[in-house]
């Protein structure tokens, strides 16, 4: 969040337009209504086990944003354009990060400012800033910058996130350096601010002047939720003592000595909430009591106070007696959970929701223009270890975009417009706000996302009694997929070589956000009719399956990012030269988590031999491609196997997931394709193998016999088999025919026998 000060607007042309429309806003809102929320979740209250942490930031209804890349820079020299801040660093390069920063058009060309969140090539990331305030005691002993509007000075929101993630190769080293600055510099205004990596997570508290506090929330906190909406008196109790939980400035005790504002804990440490803080407005009081409410741990109804038939300012919660930094949550929190509760509006209370009381304050309240999560995985390397979900524009009517920004290096230059060429034509005038007509207007469309968004929210947001809910259910249908596409995205890059990570996360960036804006644009084309059509009935998205609070057509982001996988493979198999062969099969499927998806393989069959003949190896070596065509569901692809030539035939399918050109291909499947054997002749001499076969006659007959009893094709004496020339061929009936023949040969002969024998007997 910025502020705006009469004298740096006299001093500093940077401010322009920007600063006019936060004057115009200023006067046309109550006190306290410009604001910021940062929300932390560890990694203990998380059903991943990932710390998710960010920040919406607040400023006006329809104010753009440039989400880009900052290339590095060779020792720059840092300016702030609200301050006479300078700083210039000397440690040679700086880091590659990724910013969302202002449009130049509302700085007078200048390009740095308020780059807000981002995350650079060493895997550290900012949150900046949130801002807070202090209380007339310290302001006496140790004033910010902004305090002399005629000279401003001290580092501040404008210039804090380039310098951390430009120079900081992990959040520890970012918070020294910050603390650093801060020392010999001073701050230009009281702020808290994120700075995390893979290992730690640090919030950054300006005091004041010249005092400042950093905890490593990942330390003393990793079970714990903190909601903070600009507030600077959140207790805390930390060993200030302790290098590895906190980090501060030298003279942070004396300086609340002197002020006379130091408060102790029981245990002895310095209460810095209390020394430092302020008792904070309706505004803030009212979205922290929300925000406890969203994570199931509402406020007890002793502890603060409410006041809900004020007719001028805000209505809402009006003091809470020692409000806390951290809190537990009611139970795990899921990572939808985690980013819709950056547009909490005290829907879980009774009292304090703003979607039935205009003249509450919400979390998502109606002047934000970005919001940003960081999901840090522990155990992963520093380039994929954060992930960014970037929402463009109002939370509340919003979707956050997953991004790997320490891997990402391009960006579709029309859905994120690049800075330089960002108009602001299509915002509309200032002076009217959160501008329906300009929402409505479809000339000034310029294919940003941020634009689509912004228009969604400024019709959702100012015709709630027949679009809020549609549009959010679309929404919600659409933030869900990326999620669940994310984690198969993300499988694909933990495996994916280091070297070729960064082309995937600028592929996914890509195809996220393509995805993203085709369906908010068409939500938004949707709204616009129905606008402009009187809102007759009921407003349903055509996309949007209400029963089942899903997409109808599905997004495809993982689709474009995972490679096919095959689950079955052909199988071998040996043929006698001209037999009919079973078809080869290969079955793949893209494994995205996303039906239908499938349709997109296509397949190519290959052949080879090293034992054909010449004639055989020039047939087989030429590819047979069989492919699905786009948009026809395919599940498996097969190929005809020939057997015309003697040989040994390797078979090989390949398969490739056309959205990405990825391929995996198929195990061999060896075809032995062999000269037919000739039959046999009944006059051929039987080999040494069928003599011992015919020594087991007696067997075969059995087995026969089986045979004809279970129905086979055995021969009979009624129908004698033939052999393929058509000659008889003997059969075990033919046998047994005989065997009255031999006995009576052998009768006679024995008969013969014993006449001669009784012949000599008389001789």
């Amino acid at each position: 969040m910025r502020k705006t000060h009469s004298g740096a607007l006299g001093r500093f042309g940077r401010f322009g337009r920007a600063m006019t429309v936060a004057a115009a806003i200023v006067m046309a809102m109550p006190t306290g209504a410009l604001a910021c929320t940062q929300i932390y979740m560890g990694k203990g209250v998380t059903d991943t086990g990932d710390t998710y942490v960010g920040r919406s930031e607040d400023y006006a209804n329809r104010h753009p944003k440039a989400f880009g890349i900052q290339e590095p820079r060779e020792n720059p020299t840092f300016k702030s354009g609200e301050s006479n801040f300078t700083w210039k660093y000397t440690g040679g390069e700086t880091y590659r990060h990724t910013y969302v920063r202002d449009l130049p058009s509302g700085w007078g060309g200048y390009d740095d400012a308020y780059s807000e969140a981002g995350t650079n090539a060493k895997g550290v990331s900012v949150s900046a800033t949130l801002t807070t305030g202090y209380n007339g005691k310290i302001k006496a002993v140790d004033p910010c910058g902004s305090e002399n509007r005629n000279d401003p000075s001290g580092i501040g929101e404008y210039t804090i996130p380039d310098i951390v993630l430009g120079c900081a190769d992990t959040a520890r080293n970012g918070v020294k350096l910050l603390g650093k600055i801060i020392d010999e510099k001073g701050s230009y205004d009281c702020n808290q601010i994120i700075i995390a990596d893979s290992a730690e997570t640090w919030v950054f508290m300006q005091l004041s002047g010249h005092q400042w506090c950093a905890v490593n929330l990942t330390a003393v906190a990793p079970d714990k939720v903190s909601v903070n909406p600009n507030m600077s008196n959140l207790k805390f109790d930390v060993n200030l003592g302790d290098e590895l939980v906190c980090l501060h400035s030298a003279n942070l005790e004396s300086v609340a000595e002197k002020a006379g504002t130091a408060k102790y804990f029981d245990d002895g440490q310095l209460d810095v909430a209390t020394s430092y803080g302020q008792d904070e407005l309706v505004a803030q009081n009212t979205r922290y009591a929300q925000g406890r409410a969203y994570f199931g741990n509402p406020l007890a109804d002793d502890t603060y106070t409410k006041d809900l038939t004020a007719t001028s300012g805000w209505q809402g919660v009006t003091s809470i007696a020692d409000p806390e930094l951290l809190f537990d949550p009611s139970g795990k929190v899921d990572l939808f959970q985690a980013l819709r509760s950056y547009a909490a509006r005290g829907e879980q209370t009774s009292d304090l929701n703003a979607n039935t009381n205009s003249k509450l304050y919400a979390i998502g309240n109606n002047n934000t223009v970005e919001t940003h999560m960081f999901q840090i995985r522990s155990g992963l390397t520093s380039d994929i270890a954060t992930v960014q979900w970037e929402a463009l524009s109002r939370a509340e009517f919003s979707v956050a975009v997953p991004v790997y920004s320490a891997l990402l290096t391009q960006v579709d230059k029309t859905i994120y417009p690049d800075i330089h060429s960002f108009s602001e034509d299509h915002t509309g005038d200032a002076d009217e706000g959160d501008n329906v007509n300009a929402a409505l207007d479809a000339t000034t469309d310029n294919g940003s996302l941020d634009y689509v968004l912004m228009d969604i929210n400024t019709l959702a947001y100012n015709n709630r009694d027949k679009l809020a809910a549609p549009t959010r259910a679309y929404l919600d249908a659409l933030q869900k997929e990326l999620i669940s596409q994310q984690n198969a995205a993300d499988a694909e890059m933990q495996k994916t070589p280091s070297d070729k990570r960064t082309d995937l996360a600028n592929k996914l960036f890509e195809q996220a956000s393509k995805e993203t804006y085709a369906k908010a644009k068409a939500l938004l084309d949707e709204m616009r009719t129905y606008v402009n059509g009187g809102m007759n009935g009921d407003f349903v998205p055509s996309d949007l399956d209400a029963a089942k609070g899903d997409l109808k057509a599905p997004i495809r982001y993982a689709t474009a990012a995972v490679a096919p996988q095959i689950t079955e493979q052909p199988q071998s198999a040996t043929y006698e030269k001209g037999d009919k062969a079973a078809d080869l099969k290969v079955t793949a499927t893209i494994p995205d988590g996303v039906a239908g998806s499938d349709q997109y393989l296509t397949y190519k069959w290959t052949v080879k031999s090293d034992t054909a003949d010449a004639s055989a190896k020039a047939a087989a070596a030429k590819p047979m491609a069989r492919a699905a065509a786009p948009g026809i569901a395919s599940q498996s692809s097969t190929c005809s196997v020939d057997t015309s030539k003697v040989g040994t035939f390797e078979y090989q399918c390949t398969v490739t997931n056309s959205q990405n050109g990825e391929s995996v291909t198929s195990e061999a499947a060896t075809i032995t394709v062999k000269e037919k054997q000739p039959e046999p002749k009944p006059d051929d001499k039987p080999s040494a193998d069928n003599k011992g076969n015919n020594a087991n006659a007696g067997n075969g007959n059995a087995n026969a016999s089986n045979n004809n009893a279970n129905g086979s094709t055995t021969p009979s004496k009624k129908s004698p088999a033939k052999a393929a020339s058509g000659r008889l061929v003997s059969t075990g009936d033919t046998n047994n025919a005989m065997v009255p023949v031999a006995i009576a040969i052998a009768g006679i002969a024995i008969v013969a026998i014993a006449l001669v024998v009784r012949k000599r007997n008389r001789e």
